[in-house]
This record gives C-alpha cells, sequence and structure tokens, in this order.
C-alpha cells in the first residue's frame, strides 16, 4: 500500500456535456491510497457520471484523470481493469445461472496473459492461469462469507447475497481501486451494518482503495476517511465526513434550505 496522502486517484477539471446538458462541470478531487472516500450528492448530480468516466464508459469532453501519476484517458476501455481499476455496479450484472464460484472466477480472466491460440491448444501455461483463477475465486469467497453458497447458481440467492458475489468478482481482479456504485441499494438495516463492516475489512485486510458512490449517508459518513459532495455536476464540498455533512452548501443541497 502507498503512503497515506498520495494521491491514488487524481480528478483533475473533468467536465462532460451531453447535447446541452452539462454532467460534469470542472471536477476535482484526490482520492489518496489506502483510504476510503465517499461520493455523495442529490440525484442527477454527475456521480454515476463521473464513475462512468473513471471506468471509461464515458469520455470527458475537457480535463484529465491520473490513476498513480499516469494519465487513463486514452487507455482502450478493456484495459482498465488490468491497470487496477475495479467496479461493481447499481445493477447486477451476474451470470445468474451459474454458481457463485464461477460467477467470481470469470472475474480472473481480465488478468490473464494467455491468447486465444494457447486457449485452444490448452498448453500448460493456460492451464496454470486458470488455477490460479480458480484458487483466488475460492480465497475471495472466503473472505466475503460465501462459501456456504458456493455451488449454488446465483439466481437461487437473496438479492443481498448477490451483491456480495458482484463485490467478490470485482476483487478478483486484484484492483489498487475499486469504485463501489450504490453498494447499499436494496440492502436492509442489517445488511448496510454488514456491508460498513465489509468495506473496513476489504481496506484493511487486502490493500485496497475504496471509493464509493452511495445515497445511505450513514453509511458514507460511518465508514469514510473523506467525502467529496456533487451538486449539478460541481464539487461543492471535499473533506472530513463530519465537516462535509455540516457544509450549508452540502445541507442546501439535499434539502433546498440553510443548515439550522
Amino acid at each position: 500500500m502507498s503512503a497515506e496522502g498520495t494521491p491514488l486517484l487524481s480528478v483533475r477539471n473533468v467536465s462532460i456535456r451531453f447535447g446541452g446538458i452539462v454532467a460534469l462541470d470542472g471536477v476535482s478531487f484526490d482520492v489518496a491510497a489506502g483510504t476510503i472516500a465517499g461520493l455523495i450528492g442529490p440525484n442527477g448530480a454527475g456521480k454515476t457520471t463521473l464513475f462512468n468516466c473513471l471506468s471509461r464508459l464515458y469520455r470527458p469532453t475537457g480535463g484529465a484523470i491520473l490513476f498513480e501519476g499516469m494519465p487513463i484517458l486514452a487507455t482502450p476501455r478493456h484495459r482498465i481493469a488490468a491497470l487496477g481499476l475495479g467496479r461493481t455496479f447499481q445493477n447486477l450484472a451476474l451470470f445468474r445461472s451459474m454458481s457463485v464460484l464461477d460467477n467470481v472466477r470469470i472475474g480472473a480472466h481480465c488478468r490473464m496473459r494467455q491468447g486465444f491460440l494457447a486457449h485452444a491448444l490448452a498448453l500448460p501455461a493456460v492451464r496454470r492461469e486458470e488455477e490460479a483463477a480458480r484458487a483466488a475465486a475460492a480465497e475471495l469467497v472466503a473472505l466475503l462469507d460465501l462459501q456456504p453458497v458456493a455451488d449454488v447458481p446465483v439466481a437461487a440467492l437473496p438479492f443481498g447475497t448477490q451483491k456480495r458475489v458482484e463485490l467478490a468478482r470485482a476483487l478478483v481482479t486484484r484492483p489498487k481501486l475499486l469504485l463501489l456504485d450504490e453498494p447499499a441499494g436494496g440492502l436492509n438495516h442489517e445488511e448496510v451494518d454488514q456491508l460498513r463492516s465489509l468495506i473496513r475489512d476489504i481496506r484493511d485486510r487486502i490493500g485496497v482503495t475504496v471509493l464509493l458512490v452511495e445515497h445511505h449517508m450513514s453509511l458514507v459518513m460511518s465508514v469514510s476517511d473523506k467525502v467529496v459532495a456533487l451538486n449539478f455536476g460541481r464539487v461543492i464540498a471535499d473533506g472530513p465526513p463530519a465537516a462535509v455533512q455540516a457544509d450549508p452548501d452540502v445541507v442546501r443541497a439535499y434539502l433546498g434550505t440553510e443548515a439550522a
């Protein structure tokens, strides 16, 4: 893990337009290595748009995104995971007829180096990579307490468990930065408490830096080392959770009134 305070991710004056709509307007912030950062804002503030820029689903019309000091906006979309960025999505994208273990194992394929011909010929190097993928998947299944359902088809599992499967699949890519998009969406109170502990555990045990978009304010404020607040595509606050939560601009954005 890099020393605390070293920017793993630097977002620099990022802007993007869709037609006449400005979705992001000069957004800048850093995420230090080894930290948990929360990204908050009302609906339409630009949070998911920014995530899509980070994962190269969208290309900004202006600004720069640096990962470990290197610009990534020219990096092909399919190479982002190999750089060390992993992501979960609001809407689960799991293979529902496949088992938990197989879903997680598939996530490791982005790290495989052997090409199509090597796979077609079943060369020893391919077998070694497949064995490594299975071992990594099994390790993540154990870490996220999914062993009892490892061989169960994902479609047969409760929604909260499916969310952990997607998290395991993102982690099996060995990301340096994990982007969590609404991880508490659809979870009950007990599951949110478990998620809070799980996010901290992932950071502490695996050493992965976390950036999460989340509407569940209690979760964000209790788990984050820093919080960035967006409104209408602009950063309106950036700092420790308590300071951001009390910021008058943040209060206005959420409540439409001044802080009491």
